[in-house]
């Protein structure tokens, strides 16, 4: 009979927020895959535990997954800790989860901290419904792209940032999404915990004076709910057209249409195709 994979949600600052269950099930197991074992010592440390670990994190998952697999398929027990936070949200373990669900071996989670939750609820914006897009591309382009496809997103966003890429994040939200009402929660539990209720025009000039320290949830205000659109399938083609006709490509011109108007992107694209064809 194969063991289990027990996901540990570990402190994201405070060592106090750690559950008793999570300190009873990091004791229990057979051994402990962490995301840096240095870290998790520390942990085990202030719990008064030794334990066996391995490594397991985003450059080294590959061979260390099956290695793990092994084990359990064996019958061992597994933790799995992250250095913060709750395993396998916007971190490596997902792809540990999804190698032992195809292979028939249980899963279950030791909830406690998340970040993400945690600036949710103090940001003092909407949290009925939301979005989680963890961190954005590291590339300029391609974050700018991720931006654009959020801009019409009515629900509440949330995103994690680096204190170092955290001004270049505030000035493309900004171009992206317009300014929007944001909290900015930075060292989460931690001694320098601070939560900035503000706006993504006057964030992102505080940052330009001020240096950007300690790593940062994002929570932004979504869009307002748009209007019916008032221009026709028709005449929004017609707009694509004469995009086109200035050099722009077909998918470029369907997306700035599709963003100006509210109309779908995948709609208006097959019908400007087809009046493309029939010119």
């Amino acid at each position: 009979m194969s063991g289990t994979l027990y996901l540990i949600a570990t402190p994201i600052g405070n060592l106090g927020d750690l559950s008793p269950r999570a300190a009873s099930t990091l004791e229990a197991a057979d051994f402990i895959a962490a995301e840096d074992t240095r870290v998790t010592m520390k942990l085990l440390s202030h719990l008064g535990l030794r334990k066996p670990m391995v490594s397991y994190h985003e450059h080294n998952k590959a061979s260390a997954g099956p290695a793990i697999l092994t084990r359990l398929l064996a019958g061992e027990s597994c933790a799995l800790a992250t250095d913060a936070g709750t395993p396998a949200i916007s971190d490596p373990g997902e792809d540990l989860v999804r190698l032992c669900a195809e292979n028939g071996v249980t899963v279950q989670s030791v909830p406690g901290c998340c970040a993400l939750i945690s600036a949710l609820a103090v940001s003092g914006l909407p949290t009925g419904r939301f979005v989680f897009e963890g961190f954005l591309p590291v590339n300029k382009a391609e974050r700018r792209e991720r931006l654009r496809s959020l801009r019409g997103e009515e629900r509440t966003l949330i995103l994690y940032e680096a204190p170092h890429r955290l001004r270049a994040t505030l000035a493309d939200l900004l171009s992206a999404l317009g300014d929007r009402r944001a909290a900015l929660c930075r060292e989460l539990t931690k001694l320098h915990e601070d939560t900035m209720r503000t706006t993504l025009a006057q964030a992102a000039a505080w940052y330009q004076e001020n240096e950007p320290r300690g790593e940062y949830v994002l929570v932004i205000a979504g869009a307002e709910k748009a209007e019916e659109c008032a221009v026709t399938l028709e005449q929004a083609t017609a707009l694509v057209l004469e995009r086109r006709e200035r050099g722009e490509r077909m998918k470029d011109a369907v997306r700035q249409v599709a963003a100006d108007t509210g109309l779908g992107r995948n709609e208006l694209y097959s019908a400007a195709l087809q009046a493309s064809r029939e010119q």
